[in-house]
């Protein structure tokens, strides 16, 4: 098998796409996720915009929502998730047309899967998110996602909270969206800034705690249902599960 090495971009795996496509032992990658066995063979990808670009118009005039569905499926943390894009482009590219519709196919089957669970957690977030106020008037919240969602949420945020100054913070990815009520970017979480809770913040998360302990009927805890629909690994930064947190080292 030939593993082709991408650097974790779009114009790279892109790029890949382009120089694998005609291997059919190719297996794309990117560097951070390889797992070589004996005898494999290792190609690393130029990152070339132009080749990118090419596969992109391509994708396009076979299917017009192509793009949109392999942003959202590059997303995904999961093992083989590039080579799961890339299978997915075969099929398309062979078939010239959609086939979202051909469940059938395995490359159709697993990438709509793994697209369907970054989307599913996304849409989780929207109402898992718990920010936390600093004196000046800032939201903050932090999170550790499976996935690489962070830039599906700050649309939903934005439209939730228009003309509020927050920040987003994907902890284990090291990435922070900063908006100041009305646009936003991104940008590279620094160790050595910190976020300063507001002296009224600990008795606004002891209202929130006391209105959940409230609403719970303790006589029907319904713990397993709980779980389903909020799953343990999310507990950290709901304070209604937890005592609160040192607070986190953020980009300032």
């Amino acid at each position: 098998m030939t593993y082709y090495l991408t650097d974790g971009t779009s114009d790279g795996f892109y790029s890949a796409v382009f120089d694998a496509y005609a291997d059919k032992e190719a297996f794309v990658t990117a560097k951070s996720r390889i797992q070589l066995s004996f005898g494999d063979r290792l190609v690393s990808v130029e990152t070339i915009e132009e080749k990118a670009e090419r596969v992109r118009k391509k994708l396009t005039l076979c299917d017009v929502h192509a793009l949109d569905d392999l942003s959202i499926l590059l997303r995904s943390s999961e093992d083989g998730t590039e080579q799961a894009a890339f299978l997915y482009i075969r099929e398309l590219v062979h078939r010239g047309r959609p086939v979202k519709g051909r469940l059938a196919e395995p490359a159709v089957f697993d990438a709509l899967d793994r697209i369907a669970r970054v989307k599913e957690e996304a849409h989780r977030f929207t109402g898992f998110l718990r920010f936390t106020e600093n004196s000046d008037g800032v939201l903050y919240a932090p999170f550790s996602p499976d996935h690489d969602i962070l830039s599906l949420l700050v649309p939903h945020f934005l439209k939730r909270l228009p003309g509020i100054p927050f920040l987003i913070h994907d902890k284990k990815r090291h990435k922070i969206a900063v908006c100041d009520g009305k646009t936003y970017t991104f940008a590279v979480a620094c160790d050595s800034a910190t976020f300063v809770p507001s002296p009224e913040q600990e008795e606004w998360e002891n209202l929130w705690k006391k209105y959940y302990r409230h609403v719970n009927v303790a006589l029907r805890p319904h713990e397993k249902q709980m779980r389903g629909s909020m799953p343990v690994r999310y507990w950290k930064y709901l304070p209604e599960k937890n005592q609160r947190n040192s607070v986190p080292k953020i980009f300032k």
